[in-house]
């Protein structure tokens, strides 16, 4: 399973917010990593910033170079407003919806349960992170004890986030339904996704 193995808290204190989840260093030291963290970094050029918004995004939900250009490149096939489109299929991946159904305490959590098996749609084991979802799948955990005590877990140390408004979930039956595409304005992006556009189309 393809993932970032480096180190965390750096990438979080680079970009100034929690790319891997809630973390206590941001607190202590809100400032870039480096022996010149503290002190005033020289001026991005286009291109530079267009590179940071990218690697935002792409840390944020935990893709690797290769799988963030193809998720550019099936967005920019799509009619309509690439930056859009780009962000709708990062949300709809299948550990992202997971993650917001509290299934997952972070996307890397949520990412393991799916291929380790853990999670269905429509009813079969679908084990790809990547899968994209449509309006009206059903995402549930598998019914199993040690797949439903995973989920239990994460969802007590999950309460204190809302599920997404495009989303609905029944604790009870440990699933949740697509029940729309979400817009940008929901989605609430951590990074300028038309710098991202203009960054990959140069």
């Amino acid at each position: 399973m393809a993932r970032y193995k480096g180190p965390r808290v750096r990438i979080s204190r680079r970009f100034g917010i929690p790319m891997f989840g809630p973390t206590k260093y941001l607190e202590r030291r809100n400032y870039p990593p480096g022996v010149h963290g503290p002190k005033s970094r020289r001026k991005l050029t286009d291109y530079g910033l267009g590179l940071v918004e990218k690697q935002k995004l792409r840390y944020y939900y935990g893709l690797l170079e290769r799988q963030f250009r193809g998720v550019y490149e099936k967005a920019l096939r799509r009619r309509g407003v690439t930056g859009e489109h780009m962000l709708q299929i990062l949300e709809t991946r299948l550990d992202n919806v997971v993650h917001h159904l509290g299934f997952g305490t972070t996307r890397a959590a949520a990412r393991q349960m799916v291929a380790h098996g853990h999670i269905t749609v429509n009813g079969r084991k679908v084990s790809i992170p990547s899968y994209a979802l449509k309006v009206n799948d059903v995402v549930a955990v598998k019914d199993t004890t040690v797949s439903r005590q995973m989920a239990t877990r994460a969802m007590e140390l999950s309460t204190s986030r809302a599920v997404p408004d495009w989303l609905a979930l029944n604790k009870d039956e440990f699933k949740g339904v697509v029940m729309r595409i979400p817009t940008r304005e929901e989605i609430n992006p951590v990074a300028n996704e038309q710098a991202v556009v203009e960054f990959y189309s140069r």
